[in-house]
Formats: C-alpha cells, sequence, structure tokens
C-alpha cells in the first residue's frame, strides 16, 4: 500500500497524489490550481480557505488560526485554511472544495490610463542598407563594412555590434546578395548597438511596456514606427503565491535557500505570459520585439532582475541599485529578440521606484503651478506632494486592506466583488453593486471605501471608527463570539457564498490603518513644504480610478479639495513606460525627475507616527482640516457630540 494520498479539488475536479505532511494548499499549487494566499501560507490572512467534502480524519487537527476564523459548526462541517491543514495519514482520499471567493482568479486589472502625445524617438530603430558586394579589391570584414555603411549613409557612428549578430553576420549579409550588393536591414539600439542584421527589407519593429506591480502586470505591446498600441495582456503577479504584500515575499527570500530565484522565475515566467498572449493576438514574431521598458515599485524592480532585496526592507532602506538599467533579454530569460534589451527606469530611494517615477513623468505636476497631491494607491503607498518650486516624494506600508486583504470577506476586484456601496441613512440597509452585476462573494477595495464613508455619515460608526452605543442592538448589528461588532453587509440568502458578508470591527480598524499611513505620508510631505492646503488632487493606480472621490475624502484618504479638482490617471505607471518606450527624451525626463524631486524615508521617524494616531480618525483628529466633509456632515447629523 502506497503512502501517498489523493487530493481532489473542486470545483475543477482536478486531483494528484502527495505524500503525508502536504498541506492543501501546497497540494493546489502542484496541480497548478490558484488558491489565494495573501500571507504566503503562514495561516495569517485567511483567504486559502476550503471545505473538505471528504477525508477531514485523514488531516491535522485544526491550527489556532482555523479556531480563529471559523465557528465550531463551520469547522464540524470541515472548514480549514489549506495552509494549515496537511495530509496527516498515508493511503488516504481527500475531496476539498475551494469557495469562490478563494480561488484566485485573474481579476480585474486596470490596463487602460491617460493617452499623452507623444513624438516617436525611440531607442530601437531600423536602418535599410545598400552594401557594396564583398570582393579582392574590397574585402573589408563583414563588421566594419556594416559599421561604415551606417555611418556613410545614416551619419550613425555606431560602435558596437551584439555577439549574438556578430555571430551570424556573414549568413545573414550574404543571405540576399546580387552582384549590384548586400541589402539588409540593420536593427540599431540607442544610435549606438546593432542588436539585429536581417536580409533585405524588413519592417517589423515592436517594443513591450510593462508595469510590474505587487498584485498584477500588465504589459503593452507597442508598434514602434507606428507609435500604435497593437494588444494588452494582464494578470496577476504569480509571485502571490509567495505572498501578497512586499515584506511577506522579501521574507521568503531570506528564510528559503533559493527562494530569491524563486521569486525571481515567478514574476519572469507571468511577463513571459503576457508577451506570449499579446505577440499572439497581434501576430507578431517575438523575435520582433527588441525592447521592454519596466516600472514596479523598488521591491519588484530587484526581484525582477535578481537583486538581493533585503537591505531596502529594513533601515535605513538602501536600494540596490538606483539608476536606470538595461540588461539583455537573453541574461534574464525574458522571451523577446535575445540580442534586445530589457530597460527599468530608474529608482527614486527607498520603496519608492520606477513606477511612480513613470506616475510623475504622466501628470507631469512637479512641472506645474498647482500645489499638488498625487497619490499612487497600492499595497505600498507612493505619495507625491508639490510643484515646480519643490517637491517631496514618499512611499506609506498602507498594507493590502484597501484592496481589499486582511478583511474578514475582503477580496480582489474579480467578478461578484462588492464595488460600490451606499447605506441608507433612516434603515441603514446597504445597497450594493457587484462587478459583473453577480451575486456578491466578498468586497473589494472600492468597496471598502464606500461602505467606511457609509457606516461614518450614517452614524453606525463614530470618528474613532468605532461602532456607536445609539446603534448598537440594530438588526444589521451584532456581536460574535469573541465580543467583536459586525455589520452585515449582505446575508447569506443573498450572497453568492455560503455566509453573511460582514464588516467587523477589527475590519474597520484595518482600513482605519491604511488610509491614515497614506494620509499621515501625505501630512509630512506637506509639513516639509511649509503649506498646509492644496489645489489639486490626482490618483494613479486600479484602486483610484474605480474609488468614488467623495468617499474617499470622507473618511479622509486625501486632503480636503474641491471634488471638481480631483483627476484620475488610471494606470499612469503603465502609460509613463509606454512614453519611455517611444521617446528616448522621456527616459532622460525620467532621470531629471529623480533628481528634482526630493525623496522622504518616513518609516520610523516620529513624524509620521505622531501624523498617523491623529490620522486613525475619520477623517482626521483635527475635523477642521476637513471643512467641506464637516459641512456636509453636520447637515445630516449632529457630529459635535462624538468622542475623540
Amino acid at each position: 500500500m502506497t503512502d501517498e494520498s489523493t487530493v481532489r479539488f473542486q470545483p475543477w475536479d482536478e486531483a494528484g497524489r502527495v505524500p503525508p505532511g502536504t498541506t492543501l494548499l501546497e497540494a493546489a499549487r502542484g496541480l497548478d490550481i490558484g488558491i489565494e494566499s495573501l500571507c504566503g501560507g503562514e495561516g495569517l490572512c485567511g483567504t486559502c480557505k476550503v471545505v473538505v467534502e471528504e477525508g477531514v480524519d485523514c488531516l491535522t487537527e485544526p491550527s489556532k488560526a482555523d479556531e480563529l476564523l471559523f465557528s465550531d459548526d463551520q469547522l464540524a462541517a470541515g472548514h480549514r485554511l489549506s495552509c494549515r491543514a496537511a495530509v496527516d495519514q498515508p493511503g488516504c482520499a481527500v475531496t476539498a472544495t475551494v469557495p469562490s471567493a478563494s480561488q484566485q482568479t485573474g481579476g480585474v486589472v486596470l490596463t487602460e490610463g491617460v493617452e499623452r502625445e507623444v513624438e516617436l524617438d525611440p531607442a530601437v530603430k531600423h536602418y535599410r542598407l545598400e552594401l557594396p558586394t564583398p570582393s579582392l579589391e574590397a574585402n573589408v570584414a563583414d563588421r566594419e563594412r556594416l559599421l561604415d555603411g551606417l555611418a556613410d549613409a545614416y551619419d550613425l557612428e555606431v560602435t558596437a555590434v551584439d555577439w549574438l549578430v556578430q555571430q551570424e553576420l556573414p549568413n545573414r549579409l550574404r543571405a540576399t546578395a546580387t552582384p549590384d550588393g548586400l541589402a539588409v536591414t540593420a536593427t540599431v539600439y540607442d544610435g549606438s548597438e546593432v542588436i539585429d542584421v536581417s536580409p533585405g527589407l524588413d519592417e517589423a519593429v515592436y517594443g513591450l511596456a510593462v508595469d510590474i506591480g505587487t498584485t498584477t502586470v500588465a504589459a503593452y505591446l507597442m508598434d514602434l514606427r507606428s507609435g500604435e498600441r497593437l494588444a494588452v495582456s494582464s494578470r496577476l503577479n504569480p509571485q502571490s503565491r509567495f505572498g501578497g504584500d512586499i515584506m511577506t515575499r522579501v521574507r521568503h527570500t531570506r528564510r528559503q535557500e533559493g527562494g530569491r530565484e524563486e521569486l525571481q522565475e515567478a514574476i519572469l515566467e507571468g511577463v513571459n505570459g503576457c508577451i506570449a498572449e499579446v505577440t499572439r493576438d497581434a501576430d507578431v514574431d517575438p523575435d520582433d520585439v527588441y525592447e521592454a521598458v519596466c516600472v514596479g515599485n523598488t521591491a519588484m524592480h530587484h526581484l525582477f532582475l535578481g537583486i538581493e532585496p533585503s537591505y531596502v526592507a529594513g533601515s535605513p532602506y538602501v536600494p540596490g541599485n538606483h539608476a536606470a538599467l538595461q540588461v539583455k533579454a537573453r541574461e534574464l530569460g525574458l522571451e523577446i529578440n535575445p540580442s534586445g534589451y530589457v530597460s527599468w527606469l530608474p529608482v527614486s530611494g527607498g520603496w519608492v521606484g520606477p513606477d511612480k517615477v513613470s506616475v510623475l513623468l504622466v501628470s507631469g505636476h512637479y512641472r506645474g503651478d498647482e500645489l499638488t497631491v498625487c497619490i499612487d494607491i497600492g499595497t505600498n503607498g507612493e505619495i507625491s506632494v508639490g510643484n515646480r518650486d519643490g517637491m517631496w516624494v514618499t512611499s506609506a506600508p498602507a498594507g493590502p486592506a484597501l484592496e481589499g486583504a486582511e478583511l474578514t470577506h475582503g477580496i480582489r476586484a474579480q467578478a461578484g466583488a462588492i464595488e460600490a456601496v451606499e447605506i441608507d441613512r433612516e434603515t441603514f440597509a446597504p445597497s450594493c453593486e457587484t462587478i459583473g452585476g453577480e451575486a456578491p462573494i466578498g468586497i473589494c477595495g472600492s468597496g471598502v471605501i464606500d461602505l467606511l464613508a457609509g457606516l461614518f455619515e450614517t452614524g453606525v460608526v463614530d470618528r474613532r471608527g468605532q461602532f456607536r452605543d445609539a446603534v448598537r442592538g440594530h438588526e444589521r448589528l451584532r456581536t460574535k463570539d469573541d465580543g467583536v461588532l459586525e455589520y452585515v453587509l449582505v446575508t447569506a440568502d443573498d450572497a453568492g457564498v455560503d455566509h453573511d458578508i460582514v464588516c467587523t470591527q477589527n475590519d474597520i480598524r484595518e482600513i482605519q490603518m491604511a488610509k491614515a499611513a497614506i494620509q499621515a505620508g501625505t501630512l509630512v510631505l506637506l509639513e516639509e513644504l511649509d503649506v498646509e492646503t492644496v489645489e489639486r488632487v490626482v490618483l494613479a493606480g486600479g484602486f483610484g480610478n474605480y474609488i468614488d472621490p467623495e468617499s474617499a475624502m470622507t473618511i479622509g484618504l486625501y486632503p480636503d479639495v474641491d471634488e471638481a479638482t480631483v483627476e484620475s490617471l488610471g494606470n499612469a505607471a503603465g502609460s509613463g513606460a509606454q512614453l519611455a518606450l517611444l521617446n528616448r527624451a522621456h527616459r532622460e525626463e525620467a532621470n531629471a525627475i529623480v533628481e528634482l524631486v526630493d525623496y522622504y524615508e518616513i518609516a520610523g521617524t516620529d513624524v509620521f507616527r505622531d501624523h498617523f494616531m491623529d490620522a486613525m480618525y475619520l477623517p482626521h483628529r483635527e475635523f477642521e482640516r476637513y471643512p467641506r466633509v464637516k459641512a456636509r456632515l453636520e447637515a445630516l447629523r449632529n457630529v459635535d457630540d462624538e468622542p475623540i
């Protein structure tokens, strides 16, 4: 009798054999079944829930994490965390159903950003050449013949030929040779290096702009002759299986031998998947893609390039590289032309990476007159404040709560996720909208912001974010067995899952801490500039694109401004990568941005801690900082008698 057990996962009806000691999460990964696990299998986030339909007695006893998350009835019904439940006996058969809220799907990834006009001047260009046929009288070496031809015809002082190109250069030059000459197309990178030589006339030249986020990856295939965007591909960052946040992934590189390599392989796998998709959709040969311009935060930059990330994760938060980088595609295993380049925009400092530089490239507010706050909202909130007279940038550790993670029923943006919420001022009954109009299975970031704003506006919670005594006992509020209060957003009868969807007091605290980190970071920069008010707010990123501006300002996510001055840039990081791909001047501008904009490291500082405590209040401890919000709430209810 074999020691291995069979583990089957529903609703896919996929099964595999595993040895004793294998967790259900590990078994799922072995079958390429995506189970959400934001903490990387540490038993902390509660996102990897399964229901064991058969063979529960073959598993280890429920862990403390299981007992905290599930009721006694749920445990008895087979509810378990897949990262804590391991096959404990040989020769068993286990069947586990993964509920929709725990399935790691493609999600909704924002790939659209603002459109900017750009003058075409890419780093990669084709040059058509007619070279003299070699003879005894004209026996110049092939390399020199090629470089001389570029100098004579185009006044290009090219000094290098990629080694792979050099190896095949004699064959390429003579492939279409005639007595009249050699007709070839030379592909030149940045006016200095030949990276391809094609026989005859070759017009195919393409590039990629790649936005590598902590949660998602988006790739844009661009025609470098016309500037046209031919295809887009997006997906979840495959590194998510090692943890939903940056620090969990960095810890994996420290704790696991070969962990850094695992994370690099994962993200390269994801980007190569995007490349395969866009080139297939556009009917383009990957060998005709000569450059990929990448952006992402500093951790994604380091993990993609295989740079040791641990030192940027702890004080004094020093990155391994600051300047813009170019690496041959073949050195990384990126599946474009092997002689082509992978280019990264520069790192600003600490956690503020090329993605924020890309956002500034698109927004341009560092060179404008209006005093602007620009926030790229995500797991790592990146903030810039200022104008042409001076600008500071920083990174705030918001965590994943604003993206729906670490909440009782929080999920990523996907079909069935609650994306908008309104709460009736009289009955406290919610009205919810879901992505795709499907039955609700959880709540994502934009819905989270609406929910907290609605609870505050209607007086269900006070300025401290606590459920008010005056509404306790309402049918929408109840107390859990552990004494924690919760608000019922959707009952099981109306949900697409087999339980009520709720928001607990602990969930509210997680949301408060996330928004407080961003607000405190903004206030530190405003203080550094010695200003109190701003004229304009710019939001970047998928989350910033979907949130309701009024709800966001109500809870204090950004400063009090006229809502007409709030602008959403969509995926500005991806848009900036496209600008840099299509025009070399924008790369120089990106380098200039790093020099012009001052980086402020707020982590561990007293000034950040002080602002953070005040920012925990809704919208802030000093209500006068939000005159528009205060006036609107005072028209609805009495807020002056609330404890602070």
